[in-house]
């Protein structure tokens, strides 16, 4: 069983030195992250950007990847609160290009968490935080709300994963146009008023 990001910054320090330390970390990665790709980052790189010595890194994360791991799970929840308004609001569209255009202006974040080395971890908290924010009652009998949820998580992602692969850039609004008729519509309207099991 794998330890959810969110659960991994419970042990986040409470010393004003060593929270500032922490939030010059995270606030270096994400500065890197819209310069230059995850891989390419290096711990000195990120120690020399956040203004702290490079042995201090290590005396709040283990690797780049638990660092990334700490940022990841802030946007990961302000992303979760945009799908959670796209289920529920009237104007779903909306609420879909809002999360387009957020994920585009923090392209580099985002491919970063989706494409790179904690993709995998990345998905696994994604998932973790939408079971948390998940409404059974929209799904039919028929329907095991968990499956409903993996699927449509998951699909969303992969479209998200393959916007951010692409060399062509496609517009925030062609993906939610692309995320509305190809996810979001189909499982949502479904749900609402699907066919009984045969």
């Amino acid at each position: 069983m794998s330890v959810s990001l969110i659960a991994a910054r419970t042990d986040a320090p409470q010393d004003a030195r060593q929270v500032r330390s922490r939030n010059a970390l995270c606030g270096a990665l994400l500065e890197l992250l819209q310069e230059t790709t995850f891989d390419q980052i290096t711990i000195r790189e990120i120690s020399a950007r956040a203004g702290t010595g490079y042995a201090t890194f290590f005396r709040h994360y283990p690797t780049k990847e638990a660092l990334l791991g700490d940022v990841a799970s802030e946007e990961i929840g302000t992303l979760m609160t945009m799908t959670a308004s796209m289920m529920r609001g009237q104007d779903r569209f909306g609420a879909i290009l809002d999360l387009c255009n957020y994920v585009d202006d923090h392209r580099k974040l985002w491919t970063a968490l989706l494409t790179g080395g904690a993709a995998g971890i990345v998905r696994e908290e994604m998932m973790r935080q939408a079971e948390s924010i998940g409404d059974e009652s929209q799904c039919p009998d028929w329907l095991p709300p968990d499956l409903a949820l993996r699927i449509g998580v998951s699909s969303a992602i992969d479209v998200l994963v393959w916007w951010l692969e692409q060399e062509e850039r496609y517009s925030p609004d062609r993906i939610a146009v692309i995320l509305e008729r190809l996810v979001i519509g189909p499982i949502m309207d479904k749900l609402v008023a699907g066919p009984e099991p045969i």
